[in-house]
């Protein structure tokens, strides 16, 4: 933020919920294992009962509000006042928020009103800071070079680390495009991927983030946003495991994992994503079915409902949003050769080879290409449409 952009009274949040992996860390880095915080048995014969977080633990997100959003980049943060007033246990959740109290013209400092409260409303910690804001000096060159930057497009690949979405991330970054390289537990893979994205010449940023938790999509968007202007486009290469599973032994809970995962997360995601793109009056969004729609296997019927959902989720979404620029498409691959087919017996692998006109398993690549095809300018006259990378499987 600009420093003439602030104004008495605005306000910023983020949420945390505290766990033993937090507590871990924060013994490691600081070397506080005081016993108060990490041993049940000596916390048990204290009036607290149970372990209490470390105060400066919940006070580092503190940190994390100045330094990200209010007022953000160039804040220097160097005076605060801190009272605690109640333990925070490992589960809590925490929200933090700071809030403009005063702002100096001639100084620009900014006095922020800093407070911690838990999952009930009661205040944690209170405080205040003062902030300086601190201005980047930019010659010509530098203006016009993150101008430039600012021009770029980028592209959220959501479950970039699988087969299918690793080969779209690495396609549509030789396209020129940035990649933003969502994973859920892979981080190593999701860091090699940013490697080769950045050896082909694209910046390339990597985020952790559970699509199925709003908070924790509020987040990945807010690391976003500090890295790239706008965002152009997104596809979703998440997916679950498809056992396959007789109807009479099925659960309701396999039917949810497919439902959340291909519209839950995709809900939450376009909410937050759609304004962005509505702002630039253009943007793309990509999502993967599958030909299991058209040529149904007998024991998948999750994961076909809910594709078959998918489907018309994406083109009452293409019908809304078409005068608005924004284009919905998708791309139904057959049997692809991913770590997900590694629970497929070998002899129907061959079997659907043997049925393919084109006589092999699709590749990742095959798929990527095709997704590169719609985020193209080749495509900018295409929604609703659903394009079958199957070998010639099914041919409508």
């Amino acid at each position: 933020m600009k420093f003439a952009d602030i104004k008495i009274g605005d306000k910023a949040t983020v949420k945390h919920t505290i766990t033993d992996k937090d507590i871990e860390k924060f013994v490691d880095l600081t070397g506080d294992d005081n016993k108060l915080h990490v041993n049940k048995e000596f916390a048990r014969n204290t009036e607290f009962k149970h372990p209490v977080v470390h105060g400066m633990l919940g006070v580092s997100f503190i940190s994390t509000v100045i330094g990200t959003k209010l007022p953000g980049d160039g804040a220097l943060w160097f005076s605060q006042t801190i009272d605690f007033l109640r333990p925070a246990r490992v589960g809590d959740t925490i929200t933090v928020t700071g809030e403009v109290l005063s702002k100096n013209e001639n100084t620009k400092i900014i006095e922020l009103k800093t407070e911690i409260l838990n999952q009930y409303k009661q205040v944690v910690t209170t405080g205040i800071a003062k902030v300086k804001m601190v201005e980047q000096e930019k010659s010509l060159k530098t203006t016009k070079a993150e101008n430039k930057e600012n021009d770029e497009k980028a592209i959220i690949v959501l479950g970039a680390t699988g087969g299918i979405g690793k080969a779209t991330a690495l396609k549509l970054a030789k396209d020129g495009f940035n990649i933003i390289i969502h994973y859920h537990t892979n981080k190593d893979v999701a860091e090699e991927i940013k490697k080769q994205v950045q050896k082909i010449g694209r910046k390339a940023i990597i985020h952790q983030a559970d699509l199925l938790d709003i908070s924790s999509i509020d987040v990945f968007l807010e690391a976003i946003r500090r890295s790239f202007s706008s965002i152009y486009g997104l596809v979703n290469c998440s997916t679950v495991k498809v056992p396959a599973i007789k109807f009479l032994n099925l659960e309701w809970h396999y039917f949810q994992d497919h439902f959340d995962i291909n519209i839950k997360s995709s809900f939450y995601l376009l909410q937050k994503v759609l304004p962005i793109m509505e702002t630039n009056k253009s943007g793309k969004i990509v999502f993967i079915t599958t030909q299991a729609i058209e040529s149904p296997n007998a024991e998948w019927l999750p994961y076909i409902t809910a594709k078959a959902a998918l489907n018309g989720f994406t083109k009452a979404l293409a019908i809304e949003f078409a005068p608005k620029g924004i284009t919905f498409n998708m791309v139904s691959p057959g049997m692809t050769d991913t770590d997900l087919l590694s629970e497929i017996p070998q002899k129907v692998k061959m079997l659907t080879e043997a049925r393919t006109p084109l006589r092999r398993l699709c590749m990742p690549e095959d798929v990527a290409n095709c997704i590169a095809f719609l985020f193209s300018h080749s495509a900018d006259f295409i929604t609703g449409e659903t394009i079958r990378v199957n070998g010639g499987q099914v041919m409508l």
